[in-house]
């Protein structure tokens, strides 16, 4: 299967360049974006396997911002592309740990590098991460059995009330527990396998058939509130007037 490559560029015509050398590299080059928002469109729209994020775009948000949320909300490489490569920019870059920074103007060569060697680094980091989650948590039918310390604690994927993540850590809440796991909440949603565990804000995950009260921006799970982002709102409130 073909690398789908998303390209995030505000200059059309260094664009189309990009696109142009990605077919003839073989990949496939989706529909350029040229803004913050226009990329997350692209992004929820076409799951790219791998990005390239110029750092000015149009609009207040640059691709920094950009890659920051991606972080945040997506599991996804990116390779930075840039006409600067001043102090500044390089330290913003950095505190990101990109796999890759290319300096326009750049060579056909040095993009086919950059994108093999990111999605190489990337197969080896999610193996290294699913390697954790299987040594520490596993499933066993209707449940999740999590590592604390010496012991593994059994927890049924459907007494889940949410998922809280904090840096490298995420806590899971049930009605009468609250345990730590060393995963992310796409590892850990994977694991568990159920359709009821959704993502409703960069730090919260919920099991929808939990959730007793909604409003504009928050929802209550055991008298507990939890903030809804506006960019999930409208896939949280489909879902739950499809079940």
């Amino acid at each position: 299967m073909k690398t789908r490559v998303g390209i995030v560029e505000d200059e059309l015509l260094v664009a189309d360049n990009i696109a142009e050398a990605l077919t003839e590299m073989g990949y496939i080059a989706l529909e350029p974006a040229i803004s913050y928002m226009e990329a997350l469109t692209m992004i929820a729209n076409e799951r790219p396997d791998v990005l390239l994020l110029d750092i000015n775009l149009v609009g207040k948000k640059d691709g920094i911002e950009l890659a920051e949320k991606i972080k945040e909300d997506y599991d996804i490489p990116f390779i930075f592309l840039t006409a600067n490569s001043d102090p500044i920019t390089v330290d913003r870059v950095k505190k990101l740990n990109p796999p890759a920074f290319l300096v326009k103007p750049f060579s056909k060569e040095a993009l086919y590098s950059s994108i093999e060697i990111c999605l190489h680094n990337y197969s080896l980091q999610r193996s290294k991460q699913t390697e954790l989650v299987d040594k520490e948590n596993f499933i066993v039918k209707d449940s999740v059995f999590v590592k604390q310390g010496q012991y593994f604690h059994k927890v049924k994927i459907d007494d889940i009330l949410y998922l809280e993540s904090d840096k490298n850590y995420i806590f899971v809440h049930t009605v009468d527990n609250k345990l730590w796991v060393r995963t992310s909440f796409q590892r850990f949603m994977e694991l568990a396998g159920s359709k009821n565990l959704m993502r409703i804000h960069k730090g919260y995950v919920v099991n929808v058939n939990k959730v007793t009260v909604i409003n504009t921006d928050k929802i209550y799970i055991d008298k507990v509130d939890i903030p809804i982002g506006k960019s999930y709102r409208d896939d949280l409130l489909s879902h739950l007037m499809t079940t």
